[in-house]
């Protein structure tokens, strides 16, 4: 019984949620935001719970002195400053709260986008060496887009900003909608069998 009540739950939520769609009324759209207004319900008790849980890791962490523990301290330090400013001074622009968000958070997010493009350029020199056919293709298309998103590739060679336009608006975006597709079947098939209770992650 365990098992079997919380997939009847899935199985009937997970039906209902698919056919409301095709029920245009308003006790449908109505039950349908019930659902959603639950569903932040469960997700602020589920942040609640990861909170809880990374403290409970970090506490650990110290009590046992592992490797790294000035940075649980950093992150227990910064957990609580954000918690309390919150509280104490609301979350406007002038507040606690947002001044150390923009004071720290946001050149940390620029020093990882940073560090990213590196890691990037770097995979891209290993894809990017023409060692087939596909590989030569791959080269040539990303050459003519970069040269084609500056005004520099323009003078050196005219037309080649219409070439880029046409790789990206064609080819590429015929990439990106099969991809969009076939992630699209994906999450379908893939919700199909958590409803049926094919498959159950949330029992694990």
């Amino acid at each position: 019984m365990q098992r079997e009540l919380p997939r009847l739950i899935t199985l009937v939520t997970g039906m209902f949620m698919a056919i409301q769609y095709f029920i245009p009324h308003k006790h449908s759209e109505q039950f349908y935001q019930t659902s959603l207004d639950w569903l932040i319900i469960v997700g602020i008790f589920s942040i609640v719970l990861g909170i809880a849980s990374l403290v409970n890791l970090h506490v650990n962490k110290i009590q046992r002195r592992d490797a790294g523990t000035k940075y649980s301290y950093i992150l227990l330090a910064g957990l609580l400053y954000m918690i309390l400013s919150a509280i104490l001074t609301g979350t406007d622009q002038q507040s606690f709260f947002m001044k150390g968000y923009i004071a720290v958070l946001n050149p940390i997010t620029s020093t990882m986008f940073a560090l990213l493009a590196f890691y990037i350029a770097s995979a891209a020199f290993r894809a990017f060496r023409a060692r087939s056919l596909i590989a030569t293709i791959l080269l040539v298309s990303a050459v003519v887009v970069m040269l084609g998103r500056v005004p520099a590739g323009e003078d050196l060679i005219p037309g080649i900003a219409k070439v880029s336009d046409w790789l990206l608006n064609v080819p590429n975006m015929a990439a990106k909608r099969a991809i969009s597709i076939g992630l699209g079947l994906g999450g379908s098939a893939t919700a199909l069998k958590v409803v049926l209770g094919i498959e159950a992650p949330h029992l694990r």
